[in-house]
């Protein structure tokens, strides 16, 4: 009774650090218009203001200012999402541990580039924000299998940290808000280089060697301990022989149904069945990558993701031009903006819910019908990917309404939608694709949704130079094209009615063993 009390402290401490940590360090690059003031305050690239200025007035154009500053932007939200794949496949291949120290390395080398930045070498801030892109997804990507610690409430926790990385972009708010008080951009992107220690204590204190399985084990423990442990007291990972795995079973990551096939392959009169079972369980990675569910899944977030990076890499710009170049209320609606990203960690656990009390709701819906538990999961997330596409239209017909108090409710929208998508999207690859290629997808799909984010900078350079910085006919382009977005959710529903016609048709002819193994189901994809 008293290790399984400090077993759940353990996991308390895990979920709430990785919280903390998720929301103060993963996705600070998002909260760029905030630094991007710091920057200007700084001089960096204020030669480029010079060389273009207009010759006939005294007016100085920083068009080319902005632009360079755009790019640093689209080139570090590029590699936050494109660096995924080979991280993911890091992250799969060889467990928590490395996959976390190379975040570490790369997250302190990035801060500490930009603190002994200057204006005069401000080129490397190209580097820095990728290094920190990269680092602060690594970050978040390890701590998603926290959620399988939690059981039911997976999808919500997948989802909260999700948020919680989207509000991290109120950092660079307190760098803003304190630089505007005196203290230098140095001595604080110093101070978030020496977090760096606690990142480390928490890896190996409160994090598995390689992946957390689901579901958990009787007695799963994880992490290094103080005290010297006896075998009762061994880490599953340490327990575990290699001659025990399932063939399924990845770089020391548990398949997440060997516990059901072992019970199903001694179950009397069932041996037919659980071999039925276990052969489609060996679903390939470029069987998911190719399939009609992950293709349009792709669409949805790319195209969302591209309207939510275009608005963040021009936010300075266009409450410059919406203001008449007042620099006080640009500043306050850009303080609004970063306090309104410190909302979604409390915005994404509504999409958690809405998947996890809708997928209860399918359960007992289907429960009379031998419905598999990964059906009603891939039922619950129809309504979650179709209100968030819903949200995103909702903010992007705010954004193009050129007045500046309007921008309030694009804030709140942008948040509500931003929340929804990120998390939205890992729990959706989670439920709807094997565990053991988690990683992997969700690299392939961030790094395939970053190429189409490298079109905010021509969009950008359209806005600046033939459209006269109106991006009034952008954004109803971006409007007409998240359009696209709607049919996922369609793909989705009729993906889950095809399932559900096979499930009718095979249980009139079969006795149904437990409940039918998730990775299996999936292999029809």
């Amino acid at each position: 009774m008293e290790h399984q009390g400090s077993g759940m402290a353990k996991r308390l401490a895990t979920f709430i650090s990785g919280l903390v940590e998720c929301m103060c360090f993963a996705g600070v690059i998002f909260g760029w218009a905030s630094l991007v003031f710091v920057l200007k305050d700084l001089h960096y690239f204020e030669d480029m203001c010079m060389s273009a200025a207009n010759q006939t007035t005294n007016q100085t154009d920083c068009s080319a200012q902005d632009e360079q500053l755009s790019l640093i932007f689209t080139i570090g939200s590029f590699m936050n999402n494109f660096m995924t794949f080979p991280t993911g496949y890091i992250f799969d291949r060889f467990g928590t541990t490395v996959a976390r120290l190379l975040a570490i390395s790369a997250y302190t080398s990035g801060t500490l580039l930009v603190a002994f930045s200057t204006a005069a070498t401000a080129v490397i801030l190209f580097p820095a924000l990728s290094l920190l892109s990269v680092g602060g997804i690594l970050l978040i990507l390890t701590n998603m299998q926290v959620g399988n610690l939690f059981g039911k409430h997976r999808s919500t926790v997948i989802t909260l940290y999700n948020g919680a990385f989207d509000s991290s972009s109120a950092v660079f708010l307190v760098i803003k808000l304190l630089y505007e008080q005196g203290l230098a951009l140095r001595t604080m992107f110093l101070f978030m280089s020496a977090c760096s220690a606690w990142h480390l204590v928490r890896t190996f204190f409160l994090m598995p060697r390689h992946h957390i399985p689901y579901p958990l084990p009787p007695g799963y423990t994880y992490g290094m301990s103080c005290r010297r442990r006896s075998q009762s007291y061994r880490t599953y990972e340490e327990k575990r022989r290699p001659s025990s795995l399932d063939e399924g079973q990845d770089s020391g990551n548990l398949h997440p149904n060997s516990a059901l096939s072992e019970e199903n392959a001694t179950t009397k009169g069932h041996t037919e069945t659980t071999l039925n079972l276990k052969e489609p369980a060996v679903v390939s990675f470029w069987s998911c990558v190719f399939s009609q569910l992950f293709f349009w899944h792709l669409m949805w977030l790319s195209v969302m993701q591209l309207r939510h990076y275009l608005f963040i890499g021009t936010l300075n710009p266009m409450l410059i031009q919406l203001s008449d170049k007042d620099a006080s209320l640009v500043s306050h609606y850009t303080n609004a903006f970063a306090f309104t990203q410190l909302c979604g960690v409390l915005c994404a656990p509504w999409n958690g819910l809405i998947l996890d009390r809708h997928k209860r709701g399918q359960k007992k819906q289907g429960s009379s019908q031998g419905v598999p538990d990964s059906l009603a999961d891939l039922r619950s997330c129809v309504l979650s990917l179709l209100i968030t596409v819903l949200q995103c239209i909702a903010f992007s017909i705010c954004a193009s309404i050129p007045v500046l108090p309007v921008q309030y409710a694009t804030f709140i929208l942008q948040v509500l939608s931003r929340s929804f998508l990120y998390g939205g999207n890992a729990a959706f690859l989670a439920i709807a694709f094997p565990l053991e290629h988690f990683g992997k997808l969700y690299g392939i799909i961030m790094g395939l949704s970053a190429v189409v984010s490298l079109l905010q900078y021509p969009f950008f350079s359209l806005i600046k130079g033939p459209l006269k910085e109106d991006p009034f006919y952008v954004n109803i382009g971006l409007i007409i094209l998240m359009l696209l977005a709607l049919v996922n959710p369609f793909m989705v529903w009729r993906e889950c009615r095809r399932r559900q016609k096979e499930q009718d048709a095979t249980h009139s002819s079969t006795i149904p063993v437990l409940t039918a193994e998730k990775s299996g189901l999936e292999s029809s994809i």
